[in-house]
């Protein structure tokens, strides 16, 4: 979370899109090391699949509007949690988040798996 936080300061400089799907992609990359490490620790796949619907209900959720949700997304923690305004273009970049994360778990699995054979 904070890594998504910081990607985002304007102090690093980064292109506004870079800025802004960065950080979608490294929040969708949390919520999969989080499901995957709760749920599907087995089977990050699974994982991956729970974390792209969680990421999609959220940012879906954020094209509903009634009082109290609207008031709890304009504090700082809701904001952090759903989000305020609705882009299908974070759905992609959390999706794309995930994917790397399911990528880079399969390959760390690969390895770990790959070491254990070698040494025993």
């Amino acid at each position: 979370m904070v890594s998504g936080l910081l990607w985002r300061r304007p102090e690093l400089g980064l292109p506004w899109p870079l800025a802004k799907y960065g950080g979608s992609a490294l929040w969708g990359a949390m919520v999969f090391f989080i499901v995957a490490g709760a749920i599907a620790r087995r089977r990050p796949i699974r994982g991956a699949v729970v974390a792209a619907a969680l990421v999609a209900m959220v940012e879906i959720s954020q094209a509903i509007h009634f009082e109290p949700l609207d008031r709890f997304r304009a504090t700082a923690l809701g904001a952090l949690l759903l989000g305020r305004t609705f882009d299908w273009w974070d759905i992609a970049a959390y999706w794309a988040g995930i994917g790397m994360a399911l990528l880079a778990t399969t390959l760390a699995t690969r390895a770990h798996v790959g070491q254990s054979k070698r040494a025993g």
